[in-house]
């Protein structure tokens, strides 16, 4: 199957009707909140989605993404490849009471006013829940050794006397 531009937003009920599905690329470039958190500026996004109707009769689209994304070290501040891929499953929510029904594999995901989902800002957001909290490189592949963050010694706190030792001699009389 070709790749081809997914489409930029997908009516999740329609869709599952029909059991669309589609293997497609978003430009990275297209993923600007992505942009801002990574030094990646070009590239593509593999996206494959499903959408359906499980046994439940509820409707969803499940899918995977992943890209070839570019963070900063936080310990030697060098450019390190990052590989993002994700698994992810939605169903819309057309009441609010419906979250608590929903099973645990899926996702609520809210509709806008034309009842449709935007697709880029799932994957976005996907992408974006990926990323490491703190993004190092493999200490042996890292350009700034465990021997290097030495920052000097740390000077003992001040020894002060426990305010409340005065109580202890009380209760001890």
């Amino acid at each position: 199957m070709r790749k081809v531009k997914l489409p930029l937003t997908l009516d999740p009920v329609k869709a599952a009707q029909r059991r669309d599905d589609y293997d497609g690329v978003v430009p990275v470039t297209e993923l600007t909140r992505l942009m801002e958190l990574t030094e990646t500026r070009q590239g593509e996004v593999d996206v494959q989605l499903h959408c359906g109707v499980d046994a439940q009769g509820l409707v969803f689209t499940s899918g995977k993404a992943a890209a070839e994304l570019e963070l900063v070290c936080q310990r030697c501040n060098g450019l390190m490849p990052f590989l993002a891929e994700v698994d992810f499953a939605y169903t819309p929510v057309f009441a609010k009471t419906e979250i608590e029904e929903l099973p645990e594999a899926y996702e609520p995901v809210d509709l806008d006013e034309n009842g449709e989902i935007d697709v880029r800002k799932l994957i976005e957001d996907e992408l974006i829940l990926a990323l490491p909290l703190v993004a190092m490189h493999a200490e042996d592949q890292c350009a700034v050794s465990s021997s290097d963050m030495s920052f000097g010694k740390i000077e003992p706190a001040d020894e002060r006397p426990n305010p409340f030792a005065v109580l202890e001699q009380l209760k001890k009389k």
